[in-house]
This record gives C-alpha cells, sequence and structure tokens, in this order.
C-alpha cells in the first residue's frame, strides 16, 4: 500500500514516525530514508536509532536546497538517496518504508518523477509506503492507497517563534 502525507501544515514526517512505531511495535522491520536530510540531529531519528528493527538513512546536506538553483551535491545526494530506496525495497527486508521528503526532492527537481512513479506504482502492493513532503505530484497521488493532506490553519511561526528542540527537531 501508499500512503502520502502532504500539505502545507506540520505533521507529516511525524505521522509517517508514528505508523513507523505501531509497526516496530508489531515486531515487524522499518526502514526510513530521509531527503534532503542529512547530519541534523532530530529527537525522534536520535531515540529510534536505539530501537531494534529500524534503519534510518539520510541523504542531502546540512544546508537548505535552493529550489531555483540546488547545487550538485544537493542533486546527487537526492539520485543516491532514490538508488538506495530502491535497493531496500527490493531486498524485501522490510515491512514498512518511508521515503521522508521524497515530495519535496521531486518537486525541486532533484529526482525525476518519471523514474520514481513506475517504481513506486510496481513495488506499492509488496510492503508499506510511505512518501512524506509537502507538493506531492498529481500522478502520485492518483496511485496512492491512502493520501492525507496537512492543512496549515494556525501556526506559531507567524509570531517569529522558532523552531525548539522537541517540538520541530
Amino acid at each position: 500500500m501508499l500512503h502520502i502525507y502532504t500539505g502545507n501544515g506540520k505533521g507529516k514526517t511525524t505521522a509517517s514516525l508514528g505508523l513507523a512505531t505501531r509497526f516496530l511495535g508489531h515486531q515487524k522491520k522499518v526502514c526510513i530514508i530521509q531527503f534532503m536530510k542529512n547530519n541534523i540531529e532530530y529527537g525522534e531519528i536520535t531515540f529510534l536509532e536505539t530501537i531494534p528493527n529500524i534503519d534510518i538513512i539520510q541523504f542531502g546536506t546540512p544546508d537548505f536546497v535552493d529550489k531555483k538553483n540546488p547545487k550538485k551535491i544537493d542533486i546527487d545526494e537526492a539520485v543516491i538517496g532514490f538508488q538506495k530506496a530502491k535497493e531496500v525495497i527490493f531486498s524485501k527486508k522490510y515491512d514498512l518504508v518511508i521515503l521522508d521528503e521524497l515530495n519535496v526532492a521531486l518537486d525541486f527537481e532533484l529526482i525525476s518523477l518519471e523514474e520514481v512513479l513506475p517504481f513506486i506504482n510496481e513495488h506499492k502492493d509488496e510492503l508499506e509506503i510511505v512518501i512524506t513532503g509537502r507538493y506531492a505530484p498529481e500522478k502520485l497521488l492518483e496511485i496512492a492507497d491512502l493520501v492525507t493532506e496537512m492543512k496549515e490553519i494556525k501556526h506559531y511561526y507567524q509570531k517569529d517563534i522558532s523552531a525548539r528542540k522537541g517540538t520541530e527537531y
């Protein structure tokens, strides 16, 4: 099954991690591949790395990606990340694979939708695949089995409150 968590609201990655926790509670194997999120110490990642049956792999750099002018390393990291995702899915070792922020990598054109779409469509019935991030492409939404849109109604960022440890990371 293919799940997509998208939209401009907070909680897409958090929802996917909740599902991962549920799988882990049933002694199932989970792999989280994060795009555009390398070398950042998120509390949930540092915690989940201590739990058996989960592998977390990050691709990207610590810097924000300029959508209008991505660096070669940003593109290379995303391409390598998707190659790893393919390996992980082909391995049949996992019950749940989360491709965190893949939608954003697609929107920033770091990876080609023409490569991602047929691969995901071909393998979505073999295991649970979750794709997170804003800007989910319409063609991906069409093949999904579950789509949840997180909609921002109000956010404390609008009051110039910056990211807080334990809440945003």
